[in-house]
C-alpha cells in the first residue's frame, strides 16, 4: 500500500513517541511553530516565555540571526563528511577554540553527537587508559566507575548505570546494567565553608579507599547535579576530588553537559574551584542548542596512553556524525556570540535578579530554594504540590516544566530583566493558589 494511502488514527496520532511520558494519558502537546528570543510561538499564535530554554540548551534563545546564518552558510558548503581519515575546517577550528576556552590541560577533543554519547566516550577512554597507562605494571585495568548519588549522566546504557540507582529514573533496567560504585551526594551547599564540607569529603575518600583497585574514574556534575534534583554543592568538594583522584590514580571526569557555557556563573563550573579534570564532557550549550553535538576533552596524559604500534591501542570509537560540519560551524558562532556580547555579565545580572525575587519567598509547601548562576529551583516537600504548576505558568505566558519535587528555571541568557521577573512571578504566584 502506498504511504499516502496508509490508514491514520481518528484521535491524535501516536506515531510520535514523546520522552518521559505515558502516551495513553498525555494531554495534547503544544504545537510550536517558531520562536524569537526567549519566546516560543504556538500554532494558534500564542507565545510562551521559555523558562527552561528547551532542556537548558537554547542559551541564545530562538531564531538568533547569527546562528541561523552560520548553519545556512555551512549547508551551502558542506553538510557532512566522516572524520575517519578525513577532516574539515569547522571541526579543526572548533577543537582549537575549545582547547582555548576550557580549563588548562584539556588539549585534545573527541566529538560525538549528544551529551550521553559524550559521557560514554569519556568512560571508555578512562577504562582503556587504565589498561594502557605506562606508569604502572598492573595492566589488568579497572572496569568500574565511581559516581555520586543524585547523579544523572544520560539515558544510554552506560550512562544509566552511573545515574542514581535509587531515586533515578532507570530502576526498570537494574538487572540489565553493569554494577558500579556510588558515593553519597554532597550535602554542603555552594557557600559552605571548608570545614562544613569535611564530612562529604570523608565519605568520598572512604569509597575510594575501599574500591580503588577496580575504579577507573570518578564521574561528577561539578557543583550542580541537574536532572537528579538540582543539588548545588561546594567548590571545596571539587578541590578534594581532584586531590583524591591524584592520590589514588583515578581519572577525574567532569560532566559539564548542563553546567558548561555559563550556567553556574563561570564559563565552566569547575572554574569556581580552579580545578581541571582529566576528561570533560560538553554538549547542550555547545551549539547554543541549534544542533545536537558533544565534545569529550582529554588531558595529554590520557591522549598519549593511546599511542602505540598496535592498532588495538587506538581509541576504538567513532560516531557517524562526530564533528558534523553544520554543528561545528554553529558551535563556533555560538562561542563567538558568547564572548563578544559579554554573556558572563548577562548571567551575573540574571543571578542577582533570581536571588532578589526568589530567596526570600516562603510557603509551607516549600522545602528549599536554591540559586546558582542562571539556575534557580524551588524544591517542595511533596511532588503532588506541583501538580498544577505548569498550567498556572501557561496562564501567565510562561513555559515551565517541573519534575518530581522541583520547580526550576534555567532561562536563556538573553532573557530580559522584565521577562525574568515574569518567570519568577509564575513560580512564586503558583504557591499562592495552594491551600495552606
Amino acid at each position: 500500500m502506498p504511504f499516502s494511502q496508509m490508514p491514520t488514527r481518528d484521535t491524535d496520532s501516536l506515531s510520535l513517541w514523546h520522552p518521559y511520558t505515558q502516551m495513553q494519558d498525555m494531554p495534547a502537546p503544544l504545537e510550536v511553530v517558531g520562536g524569537t528570543g526567549a519566546r516560543m510561538t504556538l500554532a494558534g499564535g500564542e507565545t510562551l516565555l521559555d523558562a527552561t530554554c528547551s532542556w537548558w540548551c537554547m542559551i541564545h534563545g530562538y531564531g538568533h540571526p547569527r546562528l541561523v546564518a552560520a548553519i545556512q552558510q555551512q549547508a551551502a558548503e558542506l553538510c557532512h563528511v566522516m572524520l575517519g581519515g578525513i577532516r574539515h575546517r569547522p571541526a579543526k577550528e572548533l577543537a582549537d577554540a575549545l582547547v582555548r576556552v576550557t580549563p588548562e590541560g584539556l588539549n585534545h577533543v573527541f566529538f560525538s553527537d549528544s551529551g550521553s554519547v559524550g559521557m560514554e566516550v569519556a568512560m571508555k577512554m578512562a577504562v582503556q587508559y587504565q589498561q594502557q597507562r605506562k606508569d604502572r605494571d598492573d595492566t589488568r585495568g579497572r572496569p568500574r566507575m565511581l559516581s555520586l548519588m543524585k547523579a544523572y549522566h544520560g539515558d544510554t546504557a552506560g550512562c544509566m548505570a552511573v545515574c542514581d540507582p535509587e531515586e533515578g529514573m532507570h530502576s526498570l533496567f537494574a538487572d540489565f546494567l553493569p554494577r558500579h560504585h556510588f558515593a553519597p551526594a554532597p550535602t554542603a551547599g555552594f557557600s559552605a565553608s571548608r570545614e562544613e564540607v569535611a564530612d562529604d569529603i570523608s565519605a568520598l575518600r572512604a569509597c575510594l579507599e575501599t574500591h580503588q583497585h577496580e575504579i577507573a574514574a570518578l564521574l561528577m556534575e561539578p557543583l550542580l547535579q541537574a536532572a537528579g534534583g538540582l543539588n548545588m554543592y561546594s567548590p571545596y568538594y571539587l578541590e578534594a576530588a581532584r586531590e583524591l583522584c591524584d592520590e589514588f590514580g583515578i581519572v577525574l571526569i567532569f560532566d559539564e553537559v548542563a553546567t558548561g557555557f555559563g550556567r553556574t556563573g563561570k564559563m565552566f563550573a569547575c572554574e569556581h574551584a580552579n580545578v581541571s579534570p582529566d576528561i570533560m564532557v560538553l554538549s547542550k550549550g555547545l551549539t547554543g542548542g541549534y544542533l545536537g553535538h558533544a565534545a569529550t576533552l582529554a588531558q595529554s596524559h590520557i591522549f598519549h596512553a593511546f599511542d602505540g604500534e598496535d592498532a588495538n591501542s587506538a581509541f576504538m570509537h567513532g560516531p557517524t556524525f562526530m564533528g558534523n560540519p553544520l554543528a561545528c560551524r554553529v558551535a563556533l558562532e555560538s562561542l563567538a556570540v558568547f564572548e563578544e556580547e559579554n554573556y558572563l555579565g548577562k548571567i551575573a545580572e540574571l543571578n542577582q535578579l533570581l536571588r532578589d525575587t526568589l530567596l526570600n519567598f516562603s510557603h509551607p509547601a516549600i522545602r528549599d530554594i536554591r540559586v546558582l548562576g542562571a539556575t534557580a529551583v524551588i524544591e517542595v516537600h511533596d511532588a503532588s504540590s506541583l501538580a498544577g504548576a505548569q498550567a498556572h505558568a501557561r496562564e501567565l505566558g510562561v513555559w515551565l516544566r517541573p519534575f518530581g519535587r522541583w520547580l526550576y528555571t534555567m532561562p536563556a541568557y538573553i532573557t530580559s530583566p522584565q521577562d525574568l521577573r515574569q518567570i519568577t512571578h509564575a513560580m512564586t504566584s503558583y504557591f499562592e493558589t495552594l491551600e495552606h
